[in-house]
Parts: structure tokens; sequence; C-alpha cells
């Protein structure tokens, strides 16, 4: 078949207007590399696709033309199998028990197919609270006068404490997502190895019972030079942390306690086959020190027989103790969503979702046919990137995550939504496609390859609702066009940054421009914080480093002029943080997010995009202890601002 026939049949987009609205076609050869990429698909003969049915709405599936009639179907699912006949070409399927189920089709010639059965409720979980806000937080940044150079799973649950105490109901996060243990200074929370478990490095090794005394007094003379230090140095962290670890594992396998026993065995079995594999693999990354692909072929994928015979071999453990960093990382993290939960904070943790992860780590290696390790997602040319983005993550692509009956993606959901009572998904758009760019090929290759849109937004709403846990859409760059009314329609809400939010003149929108269902900001951590926005930080540092900041100092002034126009129209005096807040507070926006770093009158952003050792990114430090941080923060002026969303608080620390 043609090349660019058989991407029409697949729905792969080979042309597009890119942002500078230049047209672009695909080269041949970077298509063929995108095709031997994914997984082979037979061709569909009976229906298109997988199905539907979505709580109080008509779900419908036609057949295809090819199909002889009669068409005799079942599901199988948990309360057993569900069959029926159709003569016509229209199945109008009945309600189901929530859930991924498997549809067997069989036509009168004997051709058979399976898909995917999805039924979903009507819409993601939309939170019991009205309008509430979050404090947000880049952890690794806190400092401490307890931690060992980096913020951790303790100074969480203080970060808790404190936002509680003003009037918060939650703290956002950078995403916690496992990293490469050997690579620390690899520390892009956004580039993981999986997204299924933990970074060990947040685990706050002093609280884990069996941490012996003798190790911690090793530990306690590189600390104070750690905790004083201006960035986060993750070599030297991690030289602290994972010795520290062992030791305390040594101590657990020598004497713990019954109970601690027993609630690591049921961790175990919570995670079972996922967290198995993630053990194995990290045991087996470290033997062989080549990616996946490279190792010895009994081990180029997961295997089961292969896993259990590590376990019980001269391996096994090593493989027991990536488990038990993972338990004591996510009993902690536990503890913060408990603590949150007993202050009555209605969201508690909100988590970020990289959109990809590392094609030499655990999710890479355990999905090869879901995720394509040849394939980077992307985004094609526009005005901030020129030459377009290749980001280095593998993505999902259609195929193989319907031959796997979305499992994977049902599955990160999970591990997302865990600990969560919101989570945002990063470049949400790649529910309906992504931009993704073959190996060896420059961002202005990719293509546009299609998901199947309504079957991730009804994963993502079953999930939300069995989790109770919020889904916010990271909605922000090129948005396909309609695309945001339909995850609106699904519950799933929008990401609005007050920074992005004006007319093609650069006049702010109005207070009633933000819909309800959105969480709202002035920036994010790879802008401008408030005050470097104010003073040109960002103008300046940019042009410091040979980048075109995207504007003008005639730009910038025309933003405050227009910033001070708007907060005026609204009866809102000044131009104070504190006044953007008040701005933000009177939105019917159901949450708004505000930084850290803001509170504080920082004027360095956290991250610059596009650099990578010109600045200090993901190691950025707050330039107080975290006991500090309520009294540089004005109460009053806070709570005046938020007086719309805060409800009064009551518990340790609350006011």
């Amino acid at each position: 078949m043609n090349l660019f026939a058989k991407a029409k049949d697949l729905g792969i987009q080979t042309e597009f207007i890119d942002g500078h609205g230049r047209p672009h076609v695909t080269a041949a050869d970077a298509l063929e590399a995108v095709f031997a990429a994914l997984p082979p698909q037979a061709a569909r003969r009976l229906i298109d696709g997988p199905v539907v049915i979505r709580q109080g709405h008509v779900a419908r599936s036609a057949l295809l033309a090819g199909a002889s009639l009669p068409v005799r179907w079942e599901i199988a699912g948990e309360a057993g199998v569900v069959e029926g006949e159709v003569d016509g070409g229209i199945i109008e399927w009945a309600a189901q028990p929530p859930g991924v189920w498997r549809l067997r089709l069989s036509d009168a010639a004997g051709v058979t197919e399976e898909v995917p059965l999805l039924s979903a409720p009507e819409k993601a979980f939309g939170g019991d609270f009205d309008r509430g806000w979050l404090l947000a937080v880049q952890l690794y940044g806190i400092r401490s006068t307890r931690n060992w150079g980096m913020g951790d799973f303790t100074d969480l649950a203080d970060l808790i404490e404190l936002a509680h105490a003003l009037g918060a109901d939650g703290v956002g996060l950078n995403p916690l997502h496992a990293l490469f243990d050997d690579k620390p200074a690899d520390c892009s929370p956004y580039s993981p190895n999986s997204r299924l478990f933990l970074n060990a490095l947040y685990v706050d090794v002093d609280a884990i019972p069996e941490y012996p005394p003798e190790a911690a007094d090793v530990v306690a003379n590189a600390t104070p030079r750690l905790r004083q230090s201006e960035s986060v140095d993750y070599v030297a962290v991690a030289a602290l942390k994972w010795p520290a670890l062992r030791a305390a594992f040594k101590a657990f396998k020598a004497g713990a306690a019954p109970e601690r026993r027993v609630d690591f065995e049921k961790f175990r079995a919570e995670r079972g086959t996922l967290l198995s594999r993630f053990a194995c693999f990290e045991v087996l990354r470290h033997r062989f020190k080549t990616p996946w692909w490279e190792w010895p072929a009994e081990w180029r994928e997961p295997d089961e027989a292969a896993c259990a015979r590590l376990r019980e071999g001269p391996d096994a453990d090593a493989v027991e103790f990536v488990e038990f960093v993972q338990w004591n990382a996510d009993r902690q993290l536990a503890a913060c969503k408990a603590r949150a939960d007993e202050l009555g904070m209605k969201v508690g943790l909100y988590l970020d979702v990289a959109v990809g992860v590392q094609s030499n780590g655990f999710d890479a290696w355990n999905e090869q046919g879901a995720i394509s390790r040849l394939l980077g997602v992307g985004a094609p040319p526009d005005p901030l990137a020129p030459a377009g983005q290749d980001w280095g993550l593998a993505g999902y692509n259609a195929i193989g995550l319907e031959q796997r009956f979305f499992e994977p993606f049902r599955q990160m959901l999970q591990a997302s939504m865990r600990h969560a009572g919101a989570i945002r998904l990063d470049h949400v758009m790649g529910l309906m496609r992504l931009y993704l760019v073959p190996r060896g090929f420059g961002p202005r290759d990719g293509v546009y390859v299609p998901m199947p849109f309504e079957a991730m937004l009804a994963l993502t709403a079953l999930e939300s609702v069995a989790n109770r846990c919020v889904v916010i859409g990271e909605d922000l760059g090129t948005v396909p066009e309609g695309f945001r009314d339909r995850t609106r329609d699904w519950g799933i809400w929008s990401y609005l940054v007050m920074m992005f939010e004006h007319d093609s003149q650069g006049t702010f929108y109005d207070i009633d421009h933000y819909q309800p269902g959105a969480l709202v900001t002035f920036n994010t951590h790879d802008l401008a914080t408030y005050a470097g926005w104010r003073h040109f930080n960002d103008l300046k540092q940019k042009r410091s480093l040979g980048f075109d900041p995207g504007q003008t100092d005639d730009d910038r002034w025309h933003a405050l002029t227009m910033l001070d126009q708007v907060l005026g129209r609204h009866g809102i005096h000044g131009n104070s943080f504190y006044a953007i807040v008040e701005f933000l507070a009177r939105t019917q926006s159901r949450l708004m997010a505000i930084a850290l770093e803001d509170l504080l009158g920082l004027k360095e952003q956290p991250n610059i995009p596009g650099t990578i050792d010109q600045h200090p990114n993901w190691r950025r430090r707050m330039p107080l202890c975290i006991d500090e941080i309520a009294a540089a923060v004005d109460p009053a002026a806070l709570k005046a601002a938020t007086r719309e969303r805060s409800r009064k608080r009551t518990g340790r620390g609350g006011v």
C-alpha cells in the first residue's frame, strides 16, 4: 500500500499547518520509520475500534460494510458473559458495570474480532468542594533544618500544615515519578524512568523505623553543607541516601517489627506484578549497564518465569530492596494524604503527571507494544520553538493500547491517583493525538498520530470516579479545534494561566472569562515569577543566555499597563501579588494555584525551558526554611485576597 494512503487509513496526519502558518508535509522516509515503530495491526473487518458505553448516553456501534449478517457478540466481564445477535448494521449497547471488558464479535462468514468495551461514568469526578486554592511547590526545593539537602516527604507533611494554616485546600507538586537512581544529575521530573512508581530521593530516611543510629551519625557530618547550598546537589544527596536506605533495609531484614513486615507484604500484594517487575528491571539495569534492548535475549522482554527465578536466586535481596524503598516512599506519601484528610483539606495532594517516559526506562520495557521507544513525543514548529520540539520521551500508541485493552494507561492513572485528590495531565492533547518524531529524524519530520480519544476520555473518567480524583488537563499550546469542548463534556478541567489569558491586543480577560471547570494560576513552573515578570527578570536572563525572549521591553510595559487596567476594572487597587490573587480568587474557576515563589516575592523563576546547564533547572531551592515561611508571608493580605475561597480552619496550625 502507498505510504500516504496507509497513513490516511490509520488517521495519521502527514500534512498540517504549523504555528507559523506554514504547511508541512512529512517526508516519506520519516513516515516509513513511524510505521516501522508501531505494532502491526490486523485489518478491521467487523467493527471500527473500541466501544464506549457512557452512563446516561445512548451507545451504538456501526458494523463495517464487509460484515456478513447476522453478527453475534459477547461481552466477557466480572459477572460472566453477556451475549447477543444483530441482523442489521447497528448494535445498540445496554448498560454494563463500570470497567474495561472484552467484546468478541463473529459474523456469518466466520470472521471473528475482539476489541475493548469500556463502560464509564458520564463524567470524571468533579470534587466535593465549591472553590478552593492550592499552594504550588517544587518539593525538591524545600529547605528545612532536618532534610538532607532536598525536600522530602516529611517536608511535604509540614507543607500541608502550612497550607492548611494559610487557608488552602491542598498542596500542588512537581511530578514525583521514579527517575534513574544511578543518574541523579538527570533530575527532570518530566523525564521519568517510570510513572508507576516514586522517586526514592523524596523518602525521609530518618523516618524509617529501622534506620540504624550508627548510620545516621555518618550522614550528620555531610548534611549541613547540603542544607546550606543554594541549589540541590542531587549527586551528593543520592550518595548519602542510597547507602542509608541500604542500611535501613539491612536492619529491616535483621529485625523488623511484626507489624512492619505485615505492612510490607500488604504493599507487595497491593502493587502485585508491576512492583515485582519494576524491582527485577532495576536489578537487571544495574547488572547490564546498557539499554534494555541490548540485554541478553532472555531479558529483553518481561517474563514472569524469568523474574521468579531472579527473585529466588542470588539477587533476591537486591530485588526486595527495590520493593522496600518503594514501600517506604508510598507509605510516607500516604501519610501526607492522610494528614490532609484529617485537616479537612478537600484536595490534599495535587500531583503532576508527565506526558511520556524515557525509552530506556521501566515503563517502555514493560509495555513495548503500547509504548514505542523509537518514537519521541514532541511538538511541531511554533513561534516559541521555530524548529519544533522533540522532548526525548516515549509515549503511548493507539494500536498497542487497544491490543492491551488499555491496561498500561489505566495502570498509570491508578498509580498517579493513588494518593492524590487531583492530578494534572501534562500535554493533555495527547489523549486525542500525539506529535511523534521517529528516532534519527528532526522535530520537523514528525507526524500527528491519532489516539482513541473517546476511549481515553472514558478511561480517565472511570479512574477519576473510582479514585475520587479531579483531573486537570494542561491544555496550553496548539489545541485542536473542538478539543476543549470534548474534555469539558467529560468533566476534565482546563488549565488557565493568567499570563496567557488576553486578546490579540494584549488586553487581559475579565473575571467572568474564567470557566468553573478549570484550575487558574498566574504562571507555571516554566514561566517567570510574578516579581520577576514585573521586573523584566525573565527577559534579561533569556537575553543574557542568547535566547530571544519572545517579547520586547515595550511589550512588557504594555502588558503591565493592561494588567493594571483589568485589576482596576474590577475595583482591585494596586498591583501587588495579592491583587493578582484577589482577581483570580474571584473567578468561578473551581481551583486556584498560588506558587510559593510568588508568596515569597522571589524574582528568579524555577526553570527556563530550552536550557540545560545555563540555569539550575529542577535544582533551585527556597531561600527560607519551611518553618520560616509563615513569618515571611503576609497572612492578613493573603486571607483578604482569598476570602471567597478559604474556609475557617481548625486543628494544629489552624487559624
